[in-house]
């Protein structure tokens, strides 16, 4: 079996700033570690791709964070973690440890949720991959899900639109689906909605709990890090940020989003499609 070594990065990929979401609280929580985030600008979103590209996309960008030695990778896109995660720990077999961003959110709703109705919002390709559903099924708990795609709400949140009044009344229209009504828990399924989280929990007026993957999956990520001895204790962090097609709103994006200076490194993977 492979061994690795606390000093290695952690390996951090989405199609857009959507996984900053997670990115941001794990370089919070372990400083000292090294950080290689790739954000597949070329092909955001994936949300309305196919399963097959997707597939095809993330194992091209585990094979860019294996060349750079990555102890663990995060997938952290939903659409990604259903399409490719198998196909992807298949694939990595044992040169990295893999996680997703949906099964620790699935243990979190075993541990809090047993016989709650619980929605879920996500793009086309989570919501159609019924991947929740199923998951909760079999925790056997008497959980009902209603799932409703948003499909067009990543998007306006990856163009700068988070704080406008399209994405207000995109959330109004997405929210007051009767799928959604009379839940106990909303699953943020998409790792670019933390980014409205406050303005979701504006429209159900803080009447139920918004479950959040960013705080979980950095908490699971930490946690497997600490059983695995993994933890990089040695070392000053450092994050490098790297996206197969240059954009200067993504790079403003970042920035704000971060709240400090960051630099993009063009990493072209594909030359992108007209």
């Amino acid at each position: 079996m492979t061994t690795y070594d606390p000093s290695q990065p952690i390996g951090i990929f989405d199609s857009g700033i959507g996984g900053l979401t997670i990115a941001k609280p794990i370089i919070n929580s372990m400083p000292s570690e090294k950080i290689i985030y790739f954000g597949d600008t070329a092909h955001l979103p994936y949300g309305d791709k196919s399963a097959a590209a997707i597939q095809a996309y993330s194992i091209k960008i585990v094979q860019m964070l294996l060349q750079k030695k990555c102890k663990l990778i995060l997938i952290a896109c939903n659409s990604a973690s259903a399409a490719a995660y198998d196909l992807i720990k298949e694939y990595v077999n044992h040169d990295a440890l893999i996680v997703n961003v949906i099964d620790p959110v699935i243990e979190f709703i075993k541990q809090h949720y047993a016989h709650k109705h619980i929605g879920v919002i996500g793009t086309k390709q989570t919501i159609h991959s019924n991947i929740y559903k199923k998951k909760i099924e079999e925790l056997n708990l008497d959980i009902t899900l209603h799932s409703h795609a948003t499909p067009l709400l990543a998007k306006a949140i990856e163009d700068g639109f988070a704080n406008s009044i399209i994405t207000d009344a995109l959330l109004h229209e997405y929210l007051s689906q009767p799928a959604l009504q009379q839940i106990d828990a909303l699953i943020l399924g998409c790792t670019h909605y933390p980014i409205v989280k406050k303005k979701i929990a504006a429209f159900y007026k803080g009447k139920i709990d918004l479950i959040d993957p960013s705080e979980i999956v950095t908490n699971h990520v930490k946690n497997i890090l600490e059983k695995e001895n993994l933890i990089n204790k040695k070392n000053i962090g450092s994050t490098h940020f790297y996206v197969s097609d240059y954009t200067l709103s993504f790079m403003e994006e970042t920035r704000f989003f971060m709240n400090r200076n960051v630099t993009l490194e063009h990493y072209p993977l594909w030359v992108r499609e007209d």
